[in-house]
């Protein structure tokens, strides 16, 4: 039975593994095939920032006797000056920040432990922040500012692909010619290469694997991939390499070029779990290359691509659990970057990553790429499936913390998994990302906080209902300002994805744009965004069909390898570039609670338009007065703890009538309604039977007939009255 050694090349994150590796290895284990796996991105860093490795950084570095000092900047020459400093601190740094020294936060926190260089002059324009900040985060910002100095040095000094997050990206951007990175492979080995190849050299030693399977998720994962498989072909050539992953399944589906091969015997496309298997057999000489699906291969020198469209892929629900053994988990660097809760959930925290379902349930969105299978096929789990996993996962790696990666999670799939992880008892946190849609009301958001969401992250892409209706969101500025108010008043974080550049928008639009994203800050309901700026890809609506949304390819390029971004020309003349810088730096302020009363026109070089946005446009949305309006088969649930009853006798003007007195505790207050004493006696029993708990949930008509059923009149009227409608509350809420 062949070994296969599933790889992550170098970089993806610091705070957690890519869960591709863990997804496959799960699989694996349903058909008892051995497995192992590495994030070599993390294993990089850690040789890199340690005092040995530092001590390979300084030395590759000029130094004041050099002709070349000259040349180096003066932060860099900072850096060099204090290197000893750096050397002597990076280890209890990386221990720090890996959860081993917690008591080292009050040294950093103090600003008088490590040396700074450029990346701690923002601290001055942020200072505010920190007194709002706990010891313990301030100093893995500050801890964060000093890695960050140290990747300066480095990409200036030593080796100018390097990045925390990705590899010479730039090369496996846009790359439809394999030209430049075949000349960069046949180059000597980058710093980082050498750190990358020396653990690669001693996993393989280790590992003695038959099978080598690379995950390329990003253009900056594709260098070092490369770099991994030019490695093994030339000392361990019995060892088959395949690739596959994000990059692949975007870039790779018009690959011609044959130089590939020198280095992968196997590229595949979309879901990994059955080509991986049948190439598995293929290998072991147990299938012809016939049965391979979706795997590109060399015959003849000539390209070609197999897939059996006999052979099907595995329902989700047969895929495995992710499986992270063999990962170091422990060794992962819990970083802040931005002091923003919202946006500092990708690079601090450990999450086990899950799936509730495959593709994308709206999959309308014209510049995504709808027409690909793993977008395309959309499959949910069941909620008791999901929830399953997460005890798996928990017990076999100690975390709680989940981050679902779907395209978009399904508001009805998102209400079923919180209402059985409170069934269970489960105390995890977890976050996703989501569709602004009307369902996520307030009562839904309710019950997600209570099941341990902690935030969300969704695409409000221009917030213009124009663009979005040429976007085909689904959604409006005015539905997002109303879903976000819901979230956050649930105690829900929102960060939203920002885009700008879209076909046929103009200057004003955009800076419309801007207007609506600094209300939405200002009103408190957004916590976190990015902005990006629009790609035509070649498998989206708009890069199928550029002229119906008032675009064109810049110019026909012939494909041999990557086949994703394409250059185009926005015929409405709008110059979109002029306007990046802008549009972040407000931004990363209004994340910081900064300049959110400032004209628009200080945050550009130059001269833009003047919004024609009402100034209160996103807090008169909010402030309008909405109406629950419950469908019959609106499913109720009660979450809180059953409530206590008494009787009270009200007496006016020699008149008296009983009243039934409930009374909810909840974690923070109390809560007291009085009704008619019949009414309050059948809700005092009606409160047991909406339990989480209970094995079916009921719906409003069913609440409304068993009302009716006990001889009680009027429903509507005492269910939609004031004593009812506040008991969200306490946990009674309308789904």
């Amino acid at each position: 039975m062949s070994t296969i050694y599933l790889i992550t090349p170098p970089f993806t994150q610091l705070n957690t593994p890519y869960p591709a590796t863990a997804y496959l290895k799960g699989f694996l284990n349903t058909k008892q095939i051995s497995s192992f796996q590495s994030d070599l991105g993390i294993e990089v860093t850690l040789s890199i920032f340690s005092k040995s490795g530092l001590d390979k950084i300084f030395s590759a570095c000029a130094d004041s006797n050099d002709e070349s000092w000259k040349n180096i900047s003066e932060n860099s020459k900072r850096i060099i000056s204090l290197k000893n400093e750096y050397i002597e601190s990076i280890d209890a740094v990386i221990s720090f920040l890996q959860g081993h020294q917690p008591t080292l936060a009050y040294q950093i926190a103090s600003r008088h432990f490590l040396p700074e260089a450029s990346r701690f002059l923002q601290i001055d324009d942020l200072s505010w922040a920190f007194g709002n900040m706990g010891t313990t985060d301030k100093a893995k910002h500050i801890a964060t500012l000093f890695l960050e100095d140290i990747s300066d040095l480095i990409k200036e000094c030593v080796d100018d692909k390097f990045g925390f997050s990705r590899y010479a990206e730039k090369l496996g951007r846009s790359a439809n010619s394999f030209d430049e990175i075949y000349r960069s492979l046949a180059m000597p080995l980058s710093f980082t290469d050498q750190f990358l190849i020396d653990i690669l050299s001693e996993r393989i030693e280790k590992i003695n694997p038959s099978i080598v399977a690379l995950s390329v998720p990003f253009p900056g994962n594709l260098f070092s991939a490369f770099r991994c498989a030019q490695f093994i072909k030339k000392n361990y050539p019995s060892i088959k390499i395949m690739m596959g992953g994000g990059f692949a399944n975007t870039e790779l589906r018009s690959l011609k070029e044959p130089r590939v091969f020198e280095f992968f015997d196997f590229i595949t496309l979309d879901d990994g779990e059955a080509p991986i298997e049948n190439l598995i057999a293929f290998i072991e000489g147990k299938k012809t290359k016939e049965d391979l699906i979706r795997t590109y291969l060399l015959e003849n020198g000539t390209v070609t691509y197999n897939n059996n469209p006999f052979l099907k892929d595995y329902k989700q629900a047969n895929t495995g659990t992710p499986d992270y053994t063999d990962l170091f988990l422990d060794k992962y660097i819990q970083a802040i970057e931005i002091i923003n809760p919202m946006h500092s959930l990708w690079s601090n925290g450990r999450w086990n990553k899950l799936t509730m379902a495959h593709g994308c349930y709206w999959g309308k969105c014209t510049f995504c790429d709808i027409s690909l299978n793993y977008i395309q096929h959309y499959e949910p789990l069941t909620a008791s499936m999901i929830c399953d996993r997460m005890q798996e996962q928990i017990e076999k790696t100690g975390e709680t913390g989940f981050h679902f990666v779907d395209e978009a999670a399904p508001p009805s799939l998102m209400r079923a998994v919180a209402i059985e992880i409170v069934k269970r008892k489960m105390i995890v946190s977890w976050w996703t990302n989501i569709r602004f849609e009307k369902a996520f009301s307030r009562d839904l958001c309710l019950l997600l906080k209570a099941s341990g969401c902690i935030g969300v992250s969704g695409g409000l892409e221009v917030a213009s209902d124009r663009l979005l209706e040429l976007i085909n969101k689904g959604i409006t500025v005015e539905q997002v300002a109303k879903v976000n108010r819901n979230f956050t008043e649930a105690g829900i974080m929102v960060h939203a994805y920002l885009m700008y550049g879209f076909p046929t928008q103009t200057a004003q639009e955009t800076i419309d744009s801007l207007e609506m994203v600094r209300q939405l800050f200002k009103a408190g309901v957004m916590k976190s965004a990015y902005w990006h700026q629009f790609a035509m890809t070649a498998h989206s609506p708009v890069g199928l069909d550029p002229e119906k949304f008032g675009v064109k390819k810049a110019k026909e390029v012939e494909i041999s390898f990557a086949d994703n971004d394409i250059e185009h020309i926005d015929e409405s003349g709008t110059t979109h570039d002029l306007f990046s810088d802008g549009l972040k730096k407000s931004l990363f302020n209004y994340m910081q609670e900064i300049g959110l009363d400032e004209p628009l026109y200080k945050w550009f070089d130059m001269k833009v338009p003047k919004t024609i946005i009402n100034k209160d446009h996103i807090i008169n949305i909010l402030s309008e007065e909405e109406l629950l309006k419950q469908k019959p088969d609106t499913k109720v649930v009660f979450i809180g703890t059953k409530p206590s009853i008494e009787f009270i006798t009200k007496s006016k003007k020699g008149n008296q009538w009983e009243l039934a007195q409930l009374t909810f505790e909840t974690r923070k207050n109390t809560i007291t309604i009085k009704v008619d004493k019949e009414q309050g006696k059948w809700l005092h029993y009606l409160i047991p039977l909406l339990s989480v708990n209970n094995d079916r949930i009921m719906t409003l008509q069913e609440i409304k007939d068993n009302y009716n059923n006990a001889g009680l009149e009027d429903f509507e009227l005492f269910w939609d009255n004031k004593p009812i409608n506040q008991l969200y509350k306490a946990g009674l809420l309308q789904l």
